[in-house]
C-alpha cells in the first residue's frame, strides 16, 4: 500500500468509522467499548482526528480504534477499512462526511436514521434466553421474571460461540429504535455492540404509558440498574449519561416533572454524582437517594436486599 493510501484511511473522520462499527456517538461522546461504561466517557477530537477514553485510557486513531475494537491486527484493521463503502459530495445535513465515509445522518432533531429495525424486530416478538443469559439474569442478577419479560430480553451466540444478550430500545409509542447486544462473558471486549444506527438513549421509554399524575419515577444508570428497579416494584427509564440525551428526550423528562416525582440512586463515584448534578439543573425537584456505603450501584443494592428476604 502506498504511503498516501494509508493517509487516506487514517483521515477517514473518526466519529464516522466509529458509527460504522456501531457505536453511538452525540456530541462527540460515546460509552467506551473496552469498559463497562455508564457515563459517556470516550470522546472525540474531530480536529485531530482521535479518540480518547478518560477513564480507561483507550485512544487512538481511525485504525487503532479498529484494531481495538475489532480485535483484528494492522493489516485486518486496514483491509476493514477499506471495505467501507463511500459516499455522495458532502451537503449541508445529508449525513455524509465531506472525506467520503458514510456516517449516521441522525443527529438530535433530525428524526432521521439508519437503523432497520424490521430486520430486528422479529427477534423479540418470541424472546429466547439460552442458558449463559438465564444465568445472567435469574442466577447472577436475581430479576424479576416478569421484568425481564415486558423489556423483551433476548439472546444468540455468535459465530465464535460467544454468548450474547440482546437489549430492546423501544421510543414511548412502542417502535423499536434500537438494539444493545452486550457480552456475557466477564471481561471479554467488546461489552457492548449496537447495530448501525441504533439509538440507545433513554431506555424503557414505554414505562410512561404506565404512569399517572403524582406517580413516582426512578431514573438509573444503564439497563441493569433499571431491572433491579423495576424487580424492586418501582418504575424506572435509564439513561446512558445526560451529555447523551437528545433534546427530544430532555423535553419529554422536563414535561413529565410537572406532573411526577422524580428519583435517582446515584453510583457511589464521582461521575455518578456528577450525572445527578447534571440531571438536577433540569430537574430541580429529583431526589437523590444515597445507596449504602458497600453498594457500587443500585443493582449491588438490589441484590442486597434480597439476600435479606
Amino acid at each position: 500500500m502506498e504511503k498516501y493510501e494509508l493517509q487516506k484511511l487514517r483521515d477517514l473522520p473518526i466519529e464516522g468509522v466509529a458509527e460504522r462499527l456501531g457505536l453511538y456517538v452525540s456530541r462527540h461522546k460515546c460509552l467506551c467499548p473496552f469498559h463497562d461504561d455508564h457515563h459517556a466517557s470516550m470522546s472525540f477530537r474531530v480536529n485531530k482526528n482521535t479518540y480518547r477514553c478518560f477513564v480507561c485510557g483507550a485512544s487512538g486513531g481511525p485504525i487503532d480504534l479498529v484494531m481495538n475494537y475489532l480485535r483484528k491486527d494492522f493489516l485486518e484493521a486496514i483491509k476493514w477499512l477499506q471495505t467501507l463503502p463511500s459516499a455522495p459530495p458532502y451537503r449541508e445535513g445529508n449525513g455524509y462526511s465531506c472525506n467520503g465515509i458514510y456516517s449516521s445522518p441522525y443527529r438530535e432533531g433530525s428524526g432521521v436514521g439508519l437503523f432497520d429495525a424490521s430486520r430486528y424486530e422479529r427477534f423479540f416478538e418470541h424472546p429466547w434466553l439460552n442458558d449463559e443469559a438465564r444465568r445472567f439474569l435469574f442466577d447472577e442478577r436475581r430479576l424479576d421474571a416478569r421484568v425481564v419479560r415486558w423489556c423483551r430480553l433476548t439472546s444468540w451466540k455468535d459465530r465464535q460461540g460467544v454468548p450474547w444478550l440482546q437489549i430492546p430500545y423501544y421510543n414511548q409509542e412502542g417502535q423499536l429504535i434500537g438494539v444493545q447486544n452486550r457480552n456475557l462473558i466477564k471481561g471479554a471486549l467488546p461489552r457492548f455492540r449496537f447495530p448501525q444506527g441504533s439509538r440507545c438513549g433513554v431506555y424503557n421509554l414505554p414505562v410512561l404509558n404506565m404512569l399517572q399524575p403524582g406517580d413516582d419515577l426512578y431514573i438509573t444508570e444503564g439497563c441493569s440498574d433499571c431491572w433491579a428497579m423495576l424487580s424492586a416494584g418501582h418504575k424506572a427509564i435509564a439513561i446512558p449519561s445526560a451529555t447523551l440525551l437528545t433534546r427530544k428526550n430532555a423535553e419529554q423528562l422536563l414535561s413529565l416533572s410537572l406532573s411526577l416525582t422524580f428519583h435517582m440512586y446515584p453510583d457511589r463515584d464521582a461521575p455518578g454524582e456528577r450525572l445527578f448534578l447534571q440531571l438536577r439543573e433540569m430537574l430541580p425537584a429529583l431526589v437523590h437517594h444515597q445507596l449504602p456505603p458497600d453498594c457500587k450501584d443500585f443493582s449491588e443494592y438490589y441484590l442486597k436486599l434480597r439476600a435479606k428476604n
